[in-house]
């Protein structure tokens, strides 16, 4: 990486199954040809994406694309969130979108297309969303940053067991899903949410800021990225026929309106889990520790071409 390089490309090999390191020569190629002046490279191992941001910020590039799927942004948004040289908001990112769900872009429209996301990205217009801040109650972890959706319980579960159904693409969710009713457990959980307190036992409680997660599936109610709140569903004491008879309201959006759902919007949501069994908390789609946490909604901190 030189310091006179206007844009850096974070490919991730491994994506979409495999597909981001054969996609990479014609992407390669169409960045050239509409003339962009990068540096790039692929991630070597988890997390990698960070201290790549991290160098490149370091080195003045204001401008960056991640080519691979939820995960590789996720872990950009995190470089982007955990540096102290500039402002997030002045760092704008293009994204490639080459991974399983391709959850992040969905709300957004951007083109699946290489050349289409490409030519969005020349055009220059950028945007700017809301980023959630998740602190750990029960690790002493640092802070991670999510630009999509959070959660705990069963939809960690789910991410727990995706990775070796990655092949299905996007299907590799609802493969995990289905695999999941018999194992999962709920759990005793205690939500504070506007001074409110939620106590009950849990199938999943999700934060979202986005529309989509899980490859498609829409599970709350009204989000909205760039209105400074979180979108928060709690999914109280699912039984398997349960999951089972709402599999559908799971991708068309209508699971709000089941009876053992709440929805509740807010700036700040803490989650307490109540026994010793601590469920995965998931970020993303990226499994990120296990047991409570509190999310902060920070407003218009990342900046992307639309």
């Amino acid at each position: 990486m030189t310091e006179f390089k206007a844009w850096f490309v974070i490919i991730n090999p491994t994506s979409g199954n495999g597909s981001c390191r054969k996609k990479w020569p014609c992407i390669k190629k169409f960045l050239e040809q509409h003339n962009f002046d990068f540096d790039f490279a692929f991630t070597q191992y988890e997390n990698h994406s960070v201290e790549l941001v991290h160098k490149a910020i370091n080195k003045g590039v204001l401008n960056l694309i991640s080519i691979g799927g939820d995960g590789t942004l996720h872990n950009i948004v995190n470089g982007i969130m955990t540096q102290n040289k500039v402002s997030s908001s002045l760092i704008n990112v293009g994204v490639i979108p080459i991974g399983t769900g391709n959850d992040w872009v969905k709300t957004h429209s951007i083109p699946k297309r290489v050349n289409q996301a490409i030519q969005l990205i020349k055009k220059g217009k950028t945007k700017l969303q809301d980023v959630g801040k998740i602190e750990f109650l029960n690790d002493d972890k640092p802070a991670i940053y999510f630009n999509n959706l959070a959660g705990v319980g069963f939809d960690g579960y789910v991410v727990s067991k995706v990775e070796k159904y990655k092949r299905f693409g996007a299907l590799a969710y609802l493969t995990g899903t289905l695999l999941g009713l018999s194992s999962f457990k709920n759990f005793k959980s205690k939500v504070v949410i506007n001074s409110k307190i939620e106590a009950s036992k849990s199938l999943m409680v999700l934060v979202g800021l986005c529309n989509y997660s899980g490859g498609g599936m829409q599970l709350t109610e009204s989000p909205n990225a760039f209105d400074g709140l979180f979108d928060i569903s709690i999914a109280k004491d699912f039984k398997t026929f349960d999951i089972l008879k709402n599999v559908a309201k799971l991708f068309n959006g209508k699971i709000v309106n089941f009876k053992k759902v709440n929805t509740f919007k807010s700036q700040v949501v803490t989650i307490e889990i109540k026994q010793d069994h601590l469920p995965f908390i998931q970020a993303d789609g990226e499994l990120i520790g296990k047991g409570g946490f509190t999310a902060s909604v920070i407003p218009k901190a990342f900046s992307f071409y639309l």
